[in-house]
């Protein structure tokens, strides 16, 4: 992939797209989707893996509570990754993710996920370039497996929202009581790290892109929403899928 600079990338809809018209789309495709999840976990063919990533008040609780609410919860399975377990450092660092990737018929979804290990870690200095660079070949070898072995489309979506938009959501983390349960004291100090992870998405982004990176404007959330739940629609019609049908 050719270099990336996301601060050359547009954090907000393209224009000419009209906020009430582009919701209106985004329900009926959240509609489709609660069909085609049902045709998905009754074939049992397939399998998806949803990676969110993006910089904190990104909006990636509520986009999952968005675009996949409305799916059967038997079908759809949400994990968050936080910082690892004594456990979990003793092995490699894709052991923990490894034993939540989807089984065929289920949507997994990973808010925040393996790049975490070549994000923060990077950023604050806790491995250094030479182990940055094995481990980010292990998730191209790793995300392979899943698509080869295991029939898995991988959807990986960077939340691209701006520095400003993110300062202005932050803040309301300390003034709305109904946002004040997200706060954490950390967030100012992360927030202050901005120029350094934004590179190290950019290089993520470079060089673990055989499964593709998408790049969604996150700054206005109704089209971060569209965008997400339009690519998952047209991935799951792309399968063909049929029920199953009594045998003779």
């Amino acid at each position: 992939m050719n270099k990336i600079n996301l601060s050359e990338i547009s954090t907000k809809a393209p224009d000419g797209m009209e906020k009430k018209a582009v919701k209106a789309v985004t329900q009926e495709i959240v509609e489709e989707l609660d069909e085609l999840q049902n045709l998905l976990f009754a074939e049992h063919k397939h399998a998806v893996l949803v990676v969110l990533q993006g910089m904190d008040a990104s909006g990636k609780d509520g986009l999952i509570r968005k675009v996949l609410g409305n799916m059967n919860p038997l079908g759809v399975n949400v994990r968050g990754f936080k910082a690892p377990t004594e456990e979990e450092k003793d092995h490699d660092f894709l052991w923990r993710i490894h034993k939540f990737t989807p089984a065929k018929g289920m949507i997994h979804v990973f808010n925040r996920s393996h790049y975490e290990d070549i994000l923060i870690q990077r950023v604050h200095k806790w491995i250094d370039d030479e182990t940055a660079e094995k481990r980010m070949r292990a998730i191209n070898d790793f995300e392979r497996l899943l698509v080869e072995h295991n029939n898995t489309a991988i959807l990986k979506f960077y939340l691209h929202i701006s520095e400003k938009e993110q300062k202005e959501r932050l803040k309301e983390r300390l003034e709305d009581p109904r946002k004040m349960w997200k706060y954490n004291r950390n967030d100012s100090t992360e927030a202050k790290l901005w120029t350094d992870y934004m590179k190290m998405y950019e290089e993520a982004i470079e060089n673990c892109n055989d499964v593709k990176w998408i790049v969604v404007p996150a700054d206005q959330n109704w089209y971060k929403e569209y965008v997400v739940a339009q690519t998952l629609r047209d991935t799951l019609r792309s399968f063909r899928m049929e029920y199953p049908k009594l045998e003779k």
